[in-house]
């Protein structure tokens, strides 16, 4: 049976429910994260996901290399390659300055390795396999395979235990951005560019590790192995 709205046009949540039926809550409706988490779990390579983030106020509304409305409720031209007009950044970028509660987070050489091993030990101990992290002083790139597809879940509790290890060396308060970006793997080919790509921080300045190292920072830890 198809199922139109009031187009003639098929709806995509009805046809979600109907190839995925368990996406369907307790009163049969569909659950908005359920459906985003099954659509990135559909253009994801084998769960691979490439996930990137700021630290807290490095990369605000109004920033001059672009910026995304959350849940894109206002469109905004351009990117971080093609920048939007600097007329249409400044309002909303003072309007981001004015509402700041803390200072931007810049780590240094020293916190950007504390955090990175504090988010490949959050990881592993949920079971996500990580082949290559890289924390600079305001970016982080992971690449690693979430078979759950809860990336921004996971990766949230990665960037908890990060920020209780910083706060542990004397770097308390807000470390992070809110969220991440989970960019689906695509191939093969795209992961092992991915991997390379990240590991190239490395050539200015970012903390890097590869599964290849291990967590030896860890007494008895062992070598991850590539799957």
């Amino acid at each position: 049976m198809c199922i139109k709205n009031s187009d003639g046009l098929l709806s995509v949540g009805f046809i979600i429910m109907e190839i995925y039926p368990h996406l369907r809550k307790a009163d049969g409706l569909l659950s908005v994260g359920s459906v985003k988490r099954e659509i990135r779990s559909m253009s994801a390579w084998n769960s691979w996901y490439h996930v990137t983030g700021n630290t807290y106020g490095t990369w605000v509304r109004g920033d001059r290399r672009g910026w995304r409305e959350w849940k894109h409720h206002e469109h905004v031209e351009g990117d971080y390659k093609h920048p939007p007009p600097i007329e249409e950044c400044e309002p909303a970028y003072e309007q981001s300055l004015r509402r700041m509660k803390y200072r931007p987070v810049h780590l240094n050489h020293n916190q950007r390795r504390i955090a990175g091993q504090g988010i490949i030990e959050k990881l592993v101990e949920l079971d996500i396999e990580i082949i290559t992290v890289s924390v600079d002083a305001v970016h982080y790139h992971i690449l690693a395979r979430f078979r759950d597809d809860q990336v921004r879940r996971r990766v949230g509790r990665a960037k908890k235990n990060a920020s209780h290890l910083l706060s542990d060396h004397g770097l308390r308060g807000t470390v992070w951005a809110k969220r991440c970006r989970p960019l689906p793997i695509r191939s093969r080919e795209h992961q092992l560019n991915v991997f390379n790509y990240i590991l190239d921080h490395g050539k200015t300045g970012a903390w890097t590790w590869s599964f290849r190292e291990g967590l030896y920072w860890l007494k008895g830890s062992t070598k991850q192995t590539d799957g």
